[in-house]
């Protein structure tokens, strides 16, 4: 009974020993977590006092005469231009403007552009555009706009340099990849004014369609020119030069051709914050073959409607690299009249495969290069046996001045003949690929 007694009383001393450890745990670590919070509650009061210090001492001894409200949208941009090259802050100007560039008819120059490098770089000039008309190409470095420099500006800056009053001109400095100096282009601004579909037909049995942007009259657009075509074989998607949009349009685009799955997803810094778009059955609207092009000027949301149309093996890529502008941005509002606001990088697209393309873009399946289709510079000779009279006669006709003009014949505009085809290598070997997959399809 004593031995009993003593172990007991061992034990008894063992647990409260253990329990005072333990207490003394919970109070360390108590502790801990308090100091920390401390630690971070001073580290933000310093950080933000060093803030108000710097503001406080240019606004008292710079060299010009500064509001504070200066010094504080000053403070702003450099703050948003630091994060990423697609936040920023607008100030009532800049912000006004950002509420008109998705209706699809806006004033400026149909030029999207994008920071690359920390340079400001053309993604694409948009179909049909003063831009376009004037020569402006993708990948292009807008050196100068006028006579502003692009060095240290934003891209909402450069947005709103670029617009103005329709019919009024503007010349823009470019350094472009193979000259050797900088060129001058000018540009006459112009209300601008979106075809963001259209449709044509290769032969008998292919359907093109070219969507130059995703905005909000795509969905509708290309849901009408598959439903006006009944007896396509497979589809051509141009993408080349598509700037992006809106992501809806990009969504319900893809949704088009594919049946099921992801389509896309937007992560952010929490995970919590993941949102998947994911295809319907009931919307699949063809399930033809198809190929789609993609090229430099390719970005955003034509990128994302790529990429999820490769990772589902539903099209063939062929093209070039794409932009890699794979970020979301939201616009928001940081004062009570909702006239100033940020607009703010808060989470990243996923493809199906789990891949961003974010600074990647999409790689092609097939690599083709722009510009006419090669072909033998002596082909003209190359006459067969039967051709051989009929073609010597012919040239005889050319001596004696006796050759009778040619009926000119008026092609379709909704028609891409075969002269068409070898003017645009990209396009000539996405056909090809189509006409083969066809063919693999009976």
């Amino acid at each position: 009974m004593r031995s009993f007694l003593v172990s007991f009383a061992l034990l008894f001393m063992l647990n409260t020993s253990a329990l005072s450890n333990s207490v003394n745990e919970l109070e360390t670590k108590s502790d801990i977590e308090a100091i920390d919070a401390n630690d971070d509650t001073q580290t933000r009061f310093d950080s933000l006092s060093k803030l108000t210090k710097v503001i406080g001492t240019v606004e008292k001894y710079y060299v010009d005469d500064l509001k504070l409200q200066e010094i504080v949208d000053k403070t702003l941009k450099g703050l948003m231009q630091e994060l990423d090259a697609h936040s920023s802050y607008m100030d009532k100007k800049y912000f006004k403007e950002m509420q008109i560039q998705t209706d699809g008819e806006f004033g400026g120059l149909g030029i999207t552009v994008g920071m690359r490098d920390s340079a400001l770089t053309v993604i694409s000039p948009i179909e049909g555009t003063p831009a376009d008309k004037a020569g402006v190409k993708s990948g292009d470095i807008i050196l100068k706009i006028d006579e502003q420099s692009t060095l240290n500006i934003t891209l909402d800056e450069a947005v709103g340099l670029m617009r103005g009053k329709p019919k009024t001109p503007i010349v823009l400095t470019l350094v472009r990849k193979g000259e050797n100096k900088p060129i001058s282009i000018e540009i006459v601004r112009d209300i601008i004014k979106i075809q963001s579909v259209y449709s044509k037909k290769i032969g008998d049995d292919i359907l093109y369609l070219r969507v130059t942007s995703f905005d909000k009259k795509v969905n509708e657009g290309l849901k009408k020119a598959i439903q006006n075509h009944k007896t396509f074989k497979g589809i051509i998607l141009d993408l080349r030069n598509n700037p992006g949009g809106l992501l809806t349009q990009a969504i319900d685009v893809t949704d088009f051709f594919v049946s099921s799955g992801v389509i896309v997803s937007q992560k952010g810094r929490e995970a919590s914050s993941e949102e998947k778009f994911t295809a319907k059955s009931a919307t699949t609207l063809s399930k033809a073959p198809l190929v789609v092009l993609v090229n430099g000027g390719s970005a955003s949301a034509s990128e994302i409607v790529a990429g999820a149309l490769q990772d589902h093996k539903r099209a063939i890529v062929v093209g070039e690299k794409t932009f890699g502008k794979g970020s979301v941005q939201v616009v928001l509002p940081i004062n009570q009249d909702k006239t100033e606001g940020i607009k703010l990088t808060i989470a990243k697209y996923y493809l199906p495969s789990g891949r961003t393309i974010q600074a990647t873009g999409i790689t092609p399946d097939i690599i083709a290069y722009p510009g006419v289709v090669p072909q033998e510079t002596d082909a003209e000779f190359k006459i067969k046996e039967a051709d051989l009279k009929k073609h010597l006669e012919g040239e005889l006709e050319k001596v004696n001045h006796d050759v009778k003009k040619k009926e000119v014949k008026t092609e379709k505009s909704d028609v891409i003949t075969k002269d068409d085809l070898f003017k645009d290598n990209q396009l000539k070997t996405g056909v090809d690929i189509l006409k083969s997959l066809i063919i693999l399809e009976k």
